[in-house]
């Protein structure tokens, strides 16, 4: 594959991820109120159902992975869309919490076969270890999700009400997502990966070095997630106003573009060990100046912002250096599901502590990190 289609390849992914993301991921921090509220139901169990539907992907994804290892990601990316219009669709015309929670689980099997671990798979599939770039590339352009469908899911709940903005998302699939995952390179099912793939030398205890990348991806994701539901709330609590919090925390996602953009340009050579360990680093080191130094808000938001971007291209890249693209998706499921059930607890395991420790929370943030960096110490490149 020339290096023209292979950008077209990733425009074309990174815009479909942006329209998954921004229409299941990111849509309870807009819609959870509305929708509890004319539901008359709690705020928390609008986001339990959320929960659920995260633990249902954690479930899925060894399957979906496999699906993608052996009939490639196209087919699955497509169907993605579907499930997560009808999803969507079962939203929009929810009357009542049972309802509610059947959308969110047929979302979160949408979520299982469309994000970013089918997106990997996919590029593994088609790229071998050459969907480095791209799977960067991937990221970069999705990295965009909250900060176009924040505001849009916004404006559509504020002129039309929550419904049509369900209704509106699940339109979005049929109409622009399934025709762009449509659009992807085709693999045949009995395609193989080159000589290269093949022959490339693996970890010489395999089993532990999932296990080992395992905790590093659920350590990221619990604090990613964590960080993402009470980050405003949690700066107040180390002394920042409340205009302040805010204006921190927006440089989040600005911040993981930038690393990623970095990673891209400064350690594309490097093998993905090398960023993986700066990333972890990241959040303990901003933690550390927060409290210990009084590092303003800002500062920790943005070395926060940078791991986590940095983190997302490791879960995809660091998996495909270390054991190859044959059995990838398969793989990736494995080594993922437990970051998955983790972004599941965070929201309210840190929301507990946040009350009962105010901003020294945080510490346990920084010790899971600074865990998963021993971790990635012990993971050593295969030889040659």
């Amino acid at each position: 594959m020339i290096r023209s289609p292979r950008v077209g390849l990733t425009l074309t992914l990174g815009s479909a991820q942006t329209l998954a993301w921004a229409s299941s991921y990111y849509l309870p921090a807009i819609l959870a109120v509305p929708i509890a509220k004319e539901l008359g139901v709690s705020t928390s169990w609008v986001f339990g159902a959320f929960s659920a539907a995260l633990l249902l992907t954690a479930v899925l994804g060894p399957s979906v992975g496999r699906w993608i290892d052996r009939q490639g990601g196209r087919g699955v990316l497509m169907a993605s869309n579907g499930v997560l219009a009808l999803g969507l669709g079962i939203m929009a015309v929810s009357q009542g919490l049972p309802s509610l929670i059947l959308a969110w689980l047929v979302t979160g099997i949408g979520m299982a076969m469309g994000l970013y671990d089918a997106a990997f798979a996919t590029l593994g599939r088609l790229l071998g270890r050459q969907a480095r770039a791209s799977i960067t590339g991937v990221t970069l352009v999705a990295g965009f999700a909250s900060t176009v469908g924040w505001p849009l899911t916004a404006w559509l709940e504020n002129e039309w009400g929550w419904r049509v903005a369900c209704a509106s998302w699940a339109l979005a699939h049929v109409l622009i997502g399934m025709p762009l995952n449509f659009s992807l390179p085709k693999v045949a099912s009995n395609a193989v990966f080159s000589e290269a793939d093949q022959r490339a030398p693996r970890p010489d205890r395999p089993r532990l070095t999932m296990l080992l990348l395992a905790y590093v991806f659920a350590a990221g994701w619990f604090v990613s997630t964590a960080m993402a539901a009470h980050l405003p709330r949690l700066l107040q609590e180390s002394g920042a106003s409340l205009s302040v919090a805010i204006a921190a925390s927006a440089l989040v996602g600005p911040a993981q573009v930038a690393a990623r953009m970095g990673e891209f340009i400064l350690l594309r050579h490097c093998h993905p060990l090398v960023a993986a360990r700066v990333a972890t680093t990241l959040h303990p080191l901003g933690a550390a100046l927060l409290t210990a130094v009084g590092m303003p808000a800002a500062g920790f938001a943005l070395l926060h912002g940078a791991g986590n971007g940095m983190m997302t291209i490791a879960s995809g890249t660091l998996p495909l250096a270390l054991f190859g693209p044959k059995g990838f998706g398969r793989r990736q499921g494995l080594i993922i599901a437990p970051a998955r059930a983790s972004q599941a607890l965070a929201p309210l395991l840190f929301g507990l502590l946040i009350e009962h420790s105010g901003a020294s929370a945080l510490w346990l943030t920084a010790l899971l990190m600074l865990g998963a960096t021993l971790v990635l110490l012990l993971i050593r490149v295969p030889s040659q």
